[in-house]
């Protein structure tokens, strides 16, 4: 499969993840929802490692891939304690929206910090998806 079909997928898997947390987080503190769905997000990707035997990869991991892969791993959590608790208080319609002004920001920081390089199509595409969630929130 190609980069765009993974991204597809997981574009699609994102937006049942958001219909299924609003419904499962009634009645249910956001903090401790986040903490079940850690554990299944947990099993799932270490089934997934040991499944394709990528467990043996784990040794040649580097100071700096542990580093950012940590700091990525508490962004992660992070996001997601925030993204409940604005699901338990917020319509999914509203949250989900303003949730992916990421892929905005996730353009500009890979611009800042990586060095990629910033076209008009990239730029205007994430002028589009600004544009498009202040629309749906004011």
């Amino acid at each position: 499969m190609t980069w765009w079909a993974y991204a597809l997928l997981s574009a699609l898997f994102a937006a049942l993840t958001a219909v299924l947390a609003k419904v499962g987080i009634r009645g249910v503190d956001s903090d401790l929802a986040t903490a079940v769905r850690t554990v299944v997000i947990l099993a799932v990707a270490w089934g997934l490692v040991w499944y394709r035997g990528a467990l043996a990869g784990l040794p040649q991991l580097s100071w700096q891939n542990w580093t950012f892969l940590l700091l990525s791993g508490v962004a992660t959590g992070l996001s997601w304690i925030f993204y409940f608790k604005a699901l338990q208080i917020g319509r999914v319609s509203l949250v989900a929206p303003v949730d992916k002004l990421s892929v905005a920001l996730a353009i500009l920081l890979s611009v800042v910090f990586l060095g990629e390089p910033l076209s008009l199509k990239t730029a205007l595409g994430a002028a589009l998806i600004i544009g498009g969630t202040l629309v749906l929130i004011i």
